[in-house]
Order: C-alpha cells, then structure tokens, then sequence
C-alpha cells in the first residue's frame, strides 16, 4: 500500500507519515516548506519505503506509480502562519484540496481531508458535536483558515458524491507534541518558550477561554482509525478534557519551574471563547478516545522544547 501525505513535514504530517510507515505502508511525503520542515522527516531519509519531494500542491499534482491512499494536510495552522500567508492558506484549502481530489479520483485512492474545530468557530454550544454548523465571521481576520478549511470539506464531499470518491474527513482539536515549531503561535509552544527564556508568559483576554489539548500520538491513532474505517461524514478527533487558558499558562510555568510572570494582552478578533469536542462518535466509530494525560504529554513535550531552546541559544552564541 502506498500513501501520499501533502503537508507531510509539518507537525502533524510527519507524525502521520511515522505512523504510515509504521503499518508497513510506502509514503510520498509532500510539502513546499511554507510551516514545515525538513528536519521532522530527516531520520527518515535512510528508510527505503519513505520519499520526499518539495511540492507545492496548489499546483497540478502528477505522481508517478500507485497512490492506495491520498492524505491532505498541508495547509498552514496557527494564527500567525495564517495571517502570515493568507492567501496561501485560502489557495491551499481549495486549490491544494482540488488537485488532491483529482490525484485520487485518477489513481482511485482513499481520500483523506485533516480539516479543523476551527470550522465551529466561535461556537454557541459546547461541547462541539458534528452536527453542529458553527458561528464563523468569514470577513474576519481568521477567516482565511476557517473559510478554506469549510471549503474543503464541501469539495471533499461533492466529490465522494458527484465522482463516488471514497473520502474521509476529520475536524483536529488542538494537538501538542513534539516537532511543534518554537515561534508557532500556538498557545503551547508560545508559553513554553517564553517561560524557558525567562519570558513572562501572555495570556490574550482574561485567561478564561478554554482550550482542549490532545497529545499527538493519541491524535494519529485517532486518525489512521478513520482512515482505516468506511466513515466518510466530518468526525472530531480531540480530547474533551477542557481547560482554562490562564490555567493552562500557570500549569506550565510550574513545570518548567520558571519565576515569571504572567501579563494580559488584548483578546484577538474571533478568538473562541471555547473549545470542547464531543468525541461520542470516535468512541462509537472507531472504538478511540485519549489515553496520553495532559502531565504526561507536557512532561515530553518540555523535554523537547528544551532541547530546541539550547539548539536556538548555541547557534546565537
């Protein structure tokens, strides 16, 4: 079996691409290196069954040979990639999402869409079910993310219904772990690096938006579940062990055992004031909830990160 993963050296992706090979699948990994990096699929390039080429899938895919199953998660994902590259990240959700969708249609392949709980919004009911629509402002400056990811999830399903495609799709909750880059964005790696470079550590708004954190091993699980399933309708893939923002800083900043403060910034537009998925149809579907606590998956994720962090200090030096 043979697999195409776009996005394949982002932190997602080469996570995917480790779980792949791991279930005795050949992987083509893809990425134009926007957010990803090469360094996340270095160890590897020594692997026979493993393939990497710089592509940028907003342009005409053509691949040579069989593709068993075509697995689209390029796209950037935290708030600064996104407002970085917008119109990339609008090209790459419908473009990106058009061209995998003929590689699969031609080569008669799984279909698989990593799309997002960004599609609820800034939801009225929590937790967040799949049959909820959502509440987003696609005029907003988070539009650009929400909007192309919504929009790939409508291609997705005409073409399982127009060209009888056999597509999936998940809606990914917030995820953590290694090969997260430092500067992300994202609240974990921003808290992270700055409590270890003797930062005070910013919190947007009051603190009280919740988030929930899925650690990234129990996420692929999640995922090559589904793929491995005849599910094609959206299924939310997360942990629904809900936390405060402001919680989530003070839990860190203990870990890392770090003196610094904790200062107040104002709320971004559109932030979600929560984000909780309802995960009843990953445990009824694919027979999959989290296993990875939150402290287990902070404790390796902080050994990871300080690793980066002296990697970053020696090349300054």
């Amino acid at each position: 079996m043979r697999a195409v993963v776009t996005g394949g050296a982002g932190f997602l992706g080469s996570h995917l691409c480790d779980k792949l090979l791991e279930r005795g699948w050949d992987v083509l990994c893809l990425d134009n290196l926007i957010t990803g990096a090469e360094m996340n699929v270095a160890h590897l390039s020594g692997n026979k069954k493993f393939q990497y080429l710089r592509r940028d899938v907003t342009q005409p895919l053509s691949i040579d040979g069989t593709v068993d199953a075509m697995l689209h998660f390029a796209s950037p994902a935290s708030p600064v990639d996104y407002l970085k590259f917008p119109i990339e990240t609008m090209m790459v959700g419908s473009a990106g999402t058009h061209n995998a969708l003929d590689l699969a249609l031609a080569k008669k392949a799984r279909f698989f869409l990593a799309s997002t709980s960004e599609c609820y919004g800034d939801p009225e009911v929590s937790p967040q079910s799949e049959s909820y629509w959502g509440r987003v402002n696609p005029i907003g400056p988070r539009g650009v993310y929400d909007e192309a990811k919504r929009f790939s999830e409508a291609m997705t399903m005409a073409y399982l219904r127009y060209h009888d495609v056999d597509t999936r799709i998940v809606r990914i909750f917030n995820t953590y772990g290694p090969r997260m880059r430092l500067n992300d964005g994202r609240a974990l790696p921003n808290f992270v690096y700055q409590a270890l470079t003797g930062q005070s550590i910013t919190v947007y708004g009051d603190g009280k938006q919740t988030r929930s954190f899925c650690y990234v091993s129990d996420l692929i699980e999640g995922i090559y579940r589904l793929l491995e399933s005849s599910e094609h309708e959206p299924t939310n893939v997360g942990n629904p062990q809900e936390i405060t923002i402001l919680e989530f800083a003070e839990r860190i900043r203990a870990l890392i055992g770090a003196e610094v403060e904790i200062v107040f910034e104002p709320l971004p537009q559109d932030d979600p004031k929560q984000r909780r998925p309802d995960i009843s149809k990953a445990r009824r579907l694919l027979n999959w909830e989290p296993k990875v606590s939150l402290e287990d998956g902070l404790r390796d994720t902080l050994a990871y990160f300080r690793t980066q962090v002296d990697k970053e200090a020696a090349r300054k030096a």
